[in-house]
This record gives C-alpha cells, structure tokens and sequence, in this order.
C-alpha cells in the first residue's frame, strides 16, 4: 500500500528480457534505500513492484508481460517517480494506494496557470465513473485531486513543489500516463452494482 507522495525521482538504467515479462534497474536517485530489502514492494510511476536484486547504487525488478500490457511499461533513461511502500506508522499526506494501475491516460493540456501547471488527462472510457471532482486520482504514482470532470477528461492542478519532486516536468501532450482510480470509489461500484437476481452488492 502506498500514499501517492512521491520520495525520489530515479532513473531507468537498464531494461532486459526475463522469463515472463522484462527486468529493469532503477537508479533510486535521493530514496533512502538503508531500509529496503530484497522482497520490498516500491511504486514505480504508480506500478507495485517487488525489489529481486539491489545495491546502493541500483534496485532490480522483475515486470510481467500483464503489467507492461496494463500500463505505459519502461523505457531506458526514463525519469521514473518512486515511493517505498506505507508502514503503518507513516502519515497518509495523500490517499490510500494500491499501486495497481487501473488503466492508461493520455495527456490532452499541459500548460502554464500563474505559477502552476494545468494538466488535462483524457482517461479510458471505463475509468470515467470513478473519476469525480474533487476526488482523488493516482497520475504516475502521484496523488493528485481533480480539478474538474467533462466526460472522460479531467484535469488536475501541479504546484511548483510537485513539477519538482516528481517527473511531471517532463510531460508533453500525448504522452501517456499510468492511472490509478481511488479504490474507495471502486468498492462504493461494486457495493451498488445490482447482481444477477437484481439485488445490489451491499444488501
């Protein structure tokens, strides 16, 4: 589980095949890594992941072909947000994430408001009905509220302190984003979508 406040941006050194998907070596850039072990989940651009090889200088991942099929998958020297997963002394300064991506965005509007950024993201059709205004949304492993809703578009504002501790800076209209709906608004679905007999999850 994690919150969506970014630790680090890191680096992707290297990309390999593996035996089911690819493996990957970050570069953790400033993540204190002193406490990670081999086991370890880390969210990479909002993706779960399982740390299978490290030193102080690298982490190693083993990716599935599922989850390079269900998000924007790597790519060598890519700027990659990271976040060690929640204990349950930490504070939740964002919201509860799970770090399995939903789904893949397209960024539609990334422009200058004032001393922020506005960022609009055309999300999959599919993802629309959890996406509410002044909700909450994971962009790459980022915690983020919504702005405002207009069918499958929402946008999001960036503060100067999240362009610069996240990989945001580097955005560009039509790049693709890893989404991550909030998992309240999915059991709230699910607790109100009617079974087969008629009746509703919750009842």
């Amino acid at each position: 589980m994690f919150t969506g406040i970014i630790e680090s941006v890191g680096e992707v050194r290297e990309l390999s095949p593996a035996p089911g998907g690819i493996r990957i070596v970050i570069d953790p850039g400033t993540l204190d890594v002193s406490d990670v072990k081999i086991g370890d989940s880390i969210a990479i651009n909002g993706v779960c992941l399982t740390v299978v090889s490290m030193s102080t200088a690298h982490i190693e991942f083993d990716v599935s072909r599922e989850t390079l099929n269900r998000t924007i998958g790597f790519t060598a020297q890519a700027r990659v947000n990271l976040e060690k997963a929640l204990r349950l002394s930490d504070r939740l300064g964002g919201h509860l994430v799970s770090g399995h991506v939903d789904g893949v965005g397209t960024v539609t509007r990334f422009e200058p408001a004032g001393d922020n950024r506005l960022l609009a993201v055309e999300a999959p059709p599919e993802l629309s009905k959890f996406i509410v205004r002044k909700g909450s949304i994971t962009i790459d492993g980022v915690s983020l509220t919504v702005n405002s809703v207009d069918c499958n578009r929402f946008e999001v504002n960036l503060i100067p302190h999240t362009l610069n501790a996240t990989s945001f800076a580097g955005l560009t209209v039509g790049a693709r984003v890893n989404l991550e709906v909030d998992m309240l608004a999915r059991y709230v679905e699910r607790l109100l979508t009617p079974n087969r007999d008629g009746r509703t999850s919750g009842l």
